[in-house]
């Protein structure tokens, strides 16, 4: 009884030769991971909704229903807000580039860019008003307008990870090369 999926020299049929997810450059896609600060505070705050959830259910057998809903809509609030906080960051694809925030996201097609270069400058520590010196992802676009820095070295995703940035800043790079108008 022969097994083909056992062995190495079998022939590849051609539905077999389907792009990998990964190969598909219209899926818009984030080229790092998130880093640990932003995964800690998600997971912290998923901790949060997983209590007060269960306060909603202890509220909902033992006092008013009207009550109980206030504090499960507070949990699904904080849900929405630890998903968001894990989706904030720069996307790539084809169509263009996507500078997502938590409450904005951003979109710019890729005609409209002119540049993306990694510069020296003094950058947010963590999104608060502290500035440290650090370097930032800078995008440069036809239309007039300063905007936010795409990704910094001390930013949630990048915090005292040089190594991961330079190497998502070559990927954004690289994408705008790619991509970018010629």
């Amino acid at each position: 009884m022969p097994l083909p999926f056992l062995t190495a020299d079998r022939v590849f049929e051609a539905a077999d030769d389907v792009p990998l997810p990964y190969d598909d450059r219209d899926r818009w896609r984030r080229p790092y991971r998130p880093g640990p600060w932003r995964v800690a505070v998600a997971a912290l705050a998923l901790l949060l909704a997983s209590f007060v959830l269960f306060a909603a259910v202890i509220i909902a057998a033992t006092a008013e229903l009207t009550s109980a809903g206030v504090v499960f809509a507070l949990a699904l609030l904080v849900i929405a807000a630890a998903l968001r906080l894990l989706r904030m960051g720069v996307w790539v694809s084809a169509r263009g580039l996507r500078h997502v925030g938590f409450l904005t996201t951003r979109t710019a097609p890729w005609a409209q860019v002119v540049s993306v270069r990694t510069v020296q400058q003094p950058v947010r520590w963590l999104g608060l008003p502290r500035t440290v010196q650090g370097q930032a992802l800078l995008l440069g676009r036809q239309e007039a307008g300063g905007m936010p820095p795409l990704m910094t070295t001390h930013n949630a995703d990048f915090l005292g990870r040089a190594v991961a940035f330079d190497r998502a800043a070559d990927s954004v790079e690289a994408w705008a090369e790619e991509y970018g108008p010629r």
